[in-house]
């Protein structure tokens, strides 16, 4: 048996650390155990907001819904949103604490660290055992005496940590021993068992594998995870949207929607009900190469909007006007919307240097960067069809001709008669501040319908989807993985 509480760190990034985690997370919660996730401090600008309107990592959110309980900042005190390839905005406890470059970080890991215990303990005090998940390779030599997410977060925790590695990489033999290697023997030894990820063809064929694994290292391979196809969870990094312009799998009489991969892109999972609609294509790109293979393009949200507008302007303009004027359909969301309009002002330097930035020029409106952020958990409809979004900006944007494309009835549970967005007169461009506006069924079949695209598609919400897909991650590791020895 091991201990109650389990840390889940990784033999590198991307390795599965996130969807393992989850796993138990709703393999506990239905033996009716009170079990909550936990990390110390996310990398990610793919975020969400909790009930009590407050900013944390998605990978905790999906980690929480697995265990069945509303997520509270206490799972992920710290979040890092990277601004640029040194400096990244903080949150934390859920706020904006500032920006830091990694250096000023790295000289405040104390207070950090400090901060995710204490947040732990609040996390322990109301639940009977705590899922902590690591944070990329748990053995960077050079990282570790400041490492506040991996062995030190799990020695706090007094728990047993299970290690994952990636064997569709290559290299899993190298991977768990190298790991093994550089730890310390304190460390090493809180190593209970491996969990190896992401196998491919016969699992037969790989129990010699095993057999090597538990003869070197003296612990047990707790279990090998196929590659699975069936079901979809969240994913915590942008890994998953890295393969841009892939037209190789192309349906030329199967529509298309293109979805801008823009450099500091931020929440793409916003785009996961579409991806999962039978009967369409969606393709990320950063090339303008065959927007008219698309019924429509998408400019989503973005850390840092100004660097990515110039990005945008540079790559896209001429051909994103060009493919309007040709009745495309062009739609942003959050950094995307405010892209869309006439101006992007920043006169406080909240993204970088002060100053304005011109934008694409095709929606009426203009944007102002200011604090405090916005972060809300809102009910919304658009005409007729109703939907749930949250909404998670700096500053404000004003419309100066056009009309608002969304009602808004309450935000973090509070009514109120506020509007959202803006369409133009044709119905071709349009944008919104909120993310997860594909998540409900009405609202993504209005969508399509605005498009072009009436047909019958089938569209469940994406809640009463996530619970299918959760049912089925705990049937996919539970038939896998040893769970006598966890639990």
């Amino acid at each position: 048996m091991m201990k109650k509480n389990i840390a889940i760190l990784g033999t590198g990034s991307d390795v599965g650390k996130s969807i393992i985690a989850a796993a138990l997370c709703r393999s506990l919660a239905d033996r009716g155990v009170k079990v909550a996730p936990f990390k110390a401090q996310n990398m990610s600008n793919n975020s969400g907001i909790t009930p009590e309107g407050l900013e944390m990592g998605r990978a905790q959110i999906v980690q929480a819904e697995a265990a069945k309980i509303p997520p509270h900042v206490n799972m992920n005190p710290i979040l890092l949103k990277p601004t640029g390839e040194k400096q990244s905005q903080v949150i934390l406890n859920g706020k904006v604490y500032g920006n830091h470059t990694a250096m000023d970080y790295h000289r405040n890991k104390g207070f950090y660290f400090k901060k995710a215990c204490e947040a732990f303990d609040r996390l322990e005090q109301i639940h009977d055992r705590i899922i902590l998940e690591g944070a990329g390779s748990c053995a960077e030599v050079n990282l570790m005496p400041s490492d506040i997410v991996n062995f030190a977060m799990a020695e706090y925790a007094d728990a047993d940590v299970i290690l994952a590695a990636d064997i569709h990489r290559g290299g899993v033999f190298a991977q768990i021993i190298g790991t093994l290697e550089c730890l310390p023997k304190m460390y090493r030894d809180m190593v209970k068992g491996f969990i190896i990820n992401r196998f491919r063809g016969d699992i037969d064929l790989f129990k010699d594998g095993v057999t090597w694994i538990e003869k070197e290292t003296g612990k047990k391979v707790l279990g090998v995870l196929p590659w699975y196809t069936h079901f979809k969870i969240d994913a915590e990094d942008s890994v998953e949207i890295e393969e841009c312009n892939n037209f190789k799998d192309f349906k030329p009489d199967m529509p298309a929607i293109g979805i801008i991969r823009l450099p500091h892109i931020a929440n793409f999972t916003d785009f996961h009900a579409l991806s999962k609609i039978k009967g369409i294509q969606t393709i990320f790109i950063d090339r303008p190469n065959h927007l008219s293979r698309f019924k429509a393009v998408i400019i989503p949200g973005s850390k840092n909007t100004r660097a990515d507008l110039e990005w945008l302007i540079n790559k896209f303009k001429g051909p994103l006007e060009e493919y309007y004027h040709s009745k495309g359909y062009i739609f942003g969301i959050c950094g995307g919307y405010q892209m869309l309009g006439e101006f992007v002002d920043d006169p406080d330097g909240l993204e970088g240097t002060p100053g304005r930035t011109k934008a694409l020029n095709l929606l009426p409106v203009q944007t102002v960067l200011k604090a405090p952020k916005t972060t809300t958990l809102s009910d919304f409809h658009w005409e007729d069809a109703k939907g749930k979004g949250y909404e998670i900006h700096m500053g404000y944007t004003s419309l100066s001709a056009g009309a608002s494309l969304l009602e808004i009835s309450s935000r973090n549970c509070t009514p109120c008669t506020d509007t959202d967005g803006c369409m133009s007169e044709d119905g071709r461009l349009a944008g919104t501040y909120m993310h997860g506006f594909f998540d409900s069924s009405q609202i993504l079949l209005k969508w399509l319908k605005t498009i072009e695209l009436g047909g019958n598609y089938p569209c469940d919400d994406m809640r009463s989807l996530k619970e299918r897909d959760y049912l089925l991650l705990k049937e996919h590791f539970e038939a896998h993985i040893d769970m006598s020895h966890i639990f």
